[in-house]
């Protein structure tokens, strides 16, 4: 594995109404019917989230009583809690997320469900930190790690997550660290924009759509709203056939919006470090299981599976990624990207 990541090329408003108001969904002992409805349509309510992969994750983990493990994304805690009851209150199962808006609600309602501290030891830290919760747990039985962002984050206007969403263009997994994906494009050059868009999101139309980003913030105005940088790439992309526009257009704002999320979190970076550090993390014998959304995340993971492979660190690896079934994806549109790929330490 290469010592250090590099990038291609080195890239260096008006608040929508209350979630609450917005979202019914948000309120599930007033709304169940609608929430059961909206699960069988094959979406996802908003606030919620449903986890992808759950019985190919736990059928690789082969979780047992008296494990120690790790849920590095802890999210809305859906795989935690599957992981949790296969411990069935003895073991210990850490948790991890730099979401100081979401891991207290994920703490409370695990909770609820009666896994509390001698269950559960929520920590808010980045994954690619795994070796200080080592430091605490001792080597890792088990390791999970789902890079997708959480429905409830793209749901919420307030994160500037979704283009869908009027709200702030802000895009940070941890609101109170960095800087925005706004302030991110008030310098940014048109090249770096451009290499951001093709090395986080092989957007095939990066070269234009920077271009007019760049221009429109040079003219002095700013872009703070999610639905303000929509509009500059459909304005951009309004050249494209007919035929095909609404839809070219609406992929064309999910990978600039990605790219910029991609960019403001350093996801890369912080998967390459979780990645050098997961050896050392984990037991003889300890599983790891981890699900991608991107091919750059699956390239990352493929390639330092297989070089710790040949090195005799890992004594077996996925040989092919392992898809979510046609019956997910149809229950869940959102599993369609995915990609889970495995490790077994010698």
């Amino acid at each position: 594995m290469e010592q250090e990541h590099k990038r291609r090329v080195r890239y260096k408003g008006t608040h929508p109404k209350s979630f609450k108001e917005k979202y019914k969904e948000l309120q599930p002992e007033k709304y169940a019917e609608d929430i059961t409805k909206i699960i069988q349509k094959g979406s996802t309510p908003a606030g919620m989230h449903i986890s992808i992969c759950v019985n190919e994750i736990l059928e690789i983990l082969q979780i047992e009583p008296g494990q120690v493990g790790l849920d590095a994304t802890l999210g809305y805690g859906g795989h935690s809690l599957e992981m949790l009851k296969k411990l069935n209150h003895n073991g210990r199962l850490y948790a991890t997320d730099v979401d100081p808006i979401e891991l207290p609600k994920t703490k409370e309602r695990l909770e609820k469900l009666g896994y509390g501290s001698d269950d559960l030891i929520t920590l808010p830290l980045n994954f690619s930190n795994i070796d200080k919760v080592v430091t605490e747990s001792g080597p890792l039985d088990f390791v999970l790690a789902d890079l997708g962002v959480s429905s409830m984050q793209i749901d919420n206007p307030d994160r500037g997550f979704s283009f869908k969403i009027e709200g702030p263009l802000d895009l940070r997994l941890n609101p109170n660290v960095g800087i925005s994906a706004a302030e991110r494009l008030k310098t940014i050059t048109k090249d770096e924009l451009e290499g951001m868009l093709i090395e986080n999101s092989d957007e095939p139309h990066a070269d234009i759509i920077a271009k007019a980003i760049v221009a429109h913030i040079k003219r002095g105005k700013p872009l703070n709203t999610t639905t303000h940088l929509r509009q500059i790439i459909e304005e951009t992309l309004a050249f494209l056939p007919a035929k095909t526009k609404d839809f070219d257009i609406k992929k064309s704002c999910q990978r600039s919006f990605q790219a910029l999320r991609i960019d403001v979190n350093e996801e890369f970076e912080v998967l390459y470090a979780f990645l050098e550090k997961l050896p050392d993390a984990l037991a003889s014998g300890g599983r790891v299981a981890i699900l991608t959304f991107h091919s750059g995340e699956d390239r990352l993971v493929k390639k330092s599976f297989k070089w710790l492979h040949r090195e005799g660190v890992y004594s077996e690896i996925s040989a092919e990624p392992i898809r979510p079934s046609a019956e997910e994806c149809s229950r869940n549109g959102r599993a369609k990207s995915a990609k889970l790929r495995w490790a077994i330490k010698a």
